[in-house]
């Protein structure tokens, strides 16, 4: 392997957990009042929290400043409300992106009878103390494939737009069928996340909750073993 090429390995079982009654998280990086100095992001993307929130409960009001916050509701349905005015609701075939900027308050809440999954993503803009902007935006459900959720602002239409030169997609892959995931630069790095099925990566295999942060590299081949349900976040390392 090239030297230049850096890989992490994140396990499920590794991550940090809260159990809180009405929200079961597990953290890929440092949040809250879990802490490790060895998991403080990866490049720009600082938070992948892997949430399960009860009925009726959820995200009280509270501030955020300076953070491009995107949440993809994987079961259920979250509501969403800020300080700018803003009510969204966002469920399996929606996906919404809240750029914190100079300040805004915000909340999100399951107002339904069952639980709400979801992955809520962190990452550091290239902008500071910008006007806060919220937006939503449909997908169509996908089988099999490759489908871009987010990408730089003012980049291309038909999707969740933030402020840094990052990328989130969504990748299907039926068993034993493979792809390969192209750099969009190659000084960026892209982390795996395995939200479903059994992969294999750069001659690692990867269970559900599983993570892979590869650097130095144009691309990547994804194989699944299992069908698999994957997020692939490319973001700058500096």
């Amino acid at each position: 392997m090239n030297s230049d090429v850096h890989i992490v390995i994140h396990r499920s079982g590794e991550r940090g957990r809260g159990e809180h009654g009405w929200l079961n998280t597990r953290h890929s990086f440092s949040f809250g009042q879990w802490y490790d100095p060895n998991r403080m992001g990866f490049g720009a993307l600082r938070v992948l929290n892997d949430d399960v929130i009860a009925p009726h409960s959820g995200f009280g009001t509270h501030p955020h400043k300076n953070m491009e916050i995107i949440t993809i509701v994987t079961k259920g349905e979250l509501t969403h409300r800020d300080s700018m005015g803003t009510t969204g609701h966002v469920n399996e075939r929606k996906a919404q992106v809240m750029s914190a900027g100079s300040g805004v308050l915000h909340s999100e809440y399951n107002e339904g009878q069952d639980s709400v999954s979801l992955f809520q993503i962190w990452i550091t803009p290239n902008v500071t103390d910008i006007a806060p902007r919220y937006q939503e935006h449909s997908f169509v459900d996908m089988e099999e494939g490759e489908q871009l959720l987010v990408a730089p602002y003012g980049s291309q239409s038909g999707v969740l737009e933030i402020h840094q030169d990052a990328y989130i997609s969504k990748i299907m892959l039926n068993t034993e069928v493979g792809t390969r995931y192209a750099l969009k630069d190659a000084s960026h790095g892209v982390y795996v996340f395995v939200v479903e099925g059994t992969l294999e990566v750069e001659g690692h295999t990867l269970e559900k909750g599983d993570a892979i942060g590869v650097v130095g590299v144009s691309g990547i081949t994804l194989l699944a073993h299992r069908e698999a349900q994957i997020l692939a976040i490319e973001v700058p390392m500096r």
